[in-house]
Order: structure tokens, then sequence, then C-alpha cells
């Protein structure tokens, strides 16, 4: 019963967001977790006359490890690839080896099965585009951007010499994009972050979802060097130490959410899209800095 009401949501993701075509071959990377999802999306692209091929894997360790070396070929030799996991692939080489070799993509990290029916999937991503292409066109290469908000974020850094980048839901052939974020994002300069950050919607990340208090983090030179607030402040705080990596605290990302059908629900990809929010990554940037 699920699959007939996610059906509407994997029309839009295959027929507006990748636009298949008859003849095409389309890779589905899943886990079992979220099979019922990839099914979906394999019967939308049979339908339209595209052959599909679901590749399930092991969910990986963490953020950003990358998929098997057999799946990553796979994603290169595809004309387009649909990544429905639990854990993110988006920052991966596979990835961005993939879209280099003339495939597109869309990643569905985190999708559960009410995000193909309900919530940023009804977003309009034709008009949403052209904000977002002109916010990342404004972020691109800025001297200083200083983001502030009323509950106490003052975060001041440098984009010099950093590209912008726009990712509204629909791409055409060398492009990736999230799906359902609409957001415009861009990687600050290493060092130059410097201020404080009041997250006050959600951390999407180890199970801490939509926060119930906010959490305060301190940036000194481009790391969090002190994070405070309550218990989920707590877990946040706990995780990073274990990684026992200082690049763990580097500010990597600068995002903004242009998608006015996103909500806040605990899942990262939703999360990051609403309209209004602003959301900072950590860790690496390799993937959001390099040309």
């Amino acid at each position: 019963m699920e699959n007939i009401y996610m059906s509407r949501g994997a029309s839009k993701v295959v027929n507006t967001c990748a636009k298949v075509q008859p003849g095409e071959q389309v890779l589905i990377v899943t886990e079992l977790s979220r099979l019922s999802i990839a099914q979906a999306l394999a019967t939308e692209v049979y339908r339209v006359g595209a052959e599909p091929a679901i590749c399930i894997m092991e969910p990986r360790k963490q953020d950003g490890d990358e998929p098997p070396k057999e799946i990553a070929a796979a994603m290169k030799a595809s004309d387009v690839f649909l990544n429905v996991v639990g854990k993110s692939i988006t920052h991966t080489h596979a990835v961005k080896e993939a879209i280099a070799a003339g495939s597109r993509g869309l990643v569905l990290t985190h999708f559960t099965e009410e995000m193909m029916t309900h919530g940023g999937i009804e977003g309009d991503f034709e008009e949403a585009k052209k904000v977002c292409v002109a916010m990342a066109q404004g972020m691109a290469g800025a001297e200083k951007i200083v983001l502030t908000s009323p509950s106490g974020t003052h975060l001041e850094y440098s984009a010099k010499g950093r590209r912008g980048n726009h990712l509204y839901c629909m791409v055409e052939p060398g492009q990736f994009s999230t799906l359902p974020t609409v957001e415009a994002n861009v990687s600050p300069l290493e060092g130059t972050a410097n201020g404080v950050i009041v997250a006050d919607g959600s951390i999407p990340y180890i199970g801490i979802g939509v926060l119930e208090e906010p959490v305060t983090l301190k940036v000194e030179n481009g790391r969090i060097v002190d994070i405070s607030g309550g218990r989920q402040a707590k877990m946040l705080a706990d995780n990073l130490a274990s990684k026992n990596d200082p690049n763990v605290y580097n500010i990597a990302e600068h995002g903004v959410g242009l998608n006015p059908k996103c909500h806040f629900c605990g899942f990262m990809l939703e999360d990051e899209g609403v309209f209004g929010t602003c959301h900072i990554g950590i860790g690496t940037s390799i993937t959001l800095a390099e040309p």
C-alpha cells in the first residue's frame, strides 16, 4: 500500500528532478531498510521506458564513507544514479567521479516513506531554482560574509576564492543535487570563521534531531572551540570528541535553506531546506571547495 502513496513522489523524482528519458540506464543505490522507496523509484523508471537497476549495499559506518568500488563503478557508468541511503555518500569521490563522467545524480539521504509523500518533495523546484542560483552567486568569492540570527548567532568569515554551490533538486548531465533540500552554500576559507553559532532548529546527526533547547558553539580561527547547552549539546560534544581528530571541528559549509515546503523533522535533507534558515556543516570541505 505504501508504494501506491509514494508513486506521486517517485514520479516527481524521476520526471521532474532527474528528467529520465526512455532507454537510459538508471542505477538506484540503496540499503535494505529503504528498499520500498527504491522499488517505488524503479517502478517509475521502468514506466517511462528507462532501465532500472537496484544495488543494495551494507550501510556505511559513517557519513562520507565511500560506497563499494563495484557500486562506484556502476554509478560512473550510469546515465542517472539515485542514492537512497541512510548514511550519506553525497560528499564522496564516487559521486564526484560519476558526475565528472557525465552521469547525473540525486541524493535521497535519510529518506522515509513519509518524505516521499509530503513535505519538501512537494516544492516548486523550477521556481526555487531562480532564488537558489542568485543566492549562490552572491555568496561565491565574497571577501566577508556575516551571519546573524535573533537567537544570538554572529559568525563572520571569508569565502574569497570559493565557489558558490546551488542545489535545487533538478539535474542535467554532469550535475548532482540533494533532495528535497533547496539550498545555496559556500565553503568558508579555512581559519577565517570567528564568532558564535546558536543552533535552535535541528542537528540532524547521530540521532539528535529537532532541538529541545539551543546549542551554542563558539568558533575561533575556523574551528569550534566550545559547545554548550543541554542534553543534546553534550551528545554532539561527546561524539566529536570521540573522533580524536581536530579536523572534525572545522567550519566547512554555510548553507541557506530555500524550499518553502520543507519543515523540521530531524532528517538532514528535509531540515537543511527549510526556507529562511541557515545551516553550518563541519568537518571536511573538500567536495564543496574544490573547483
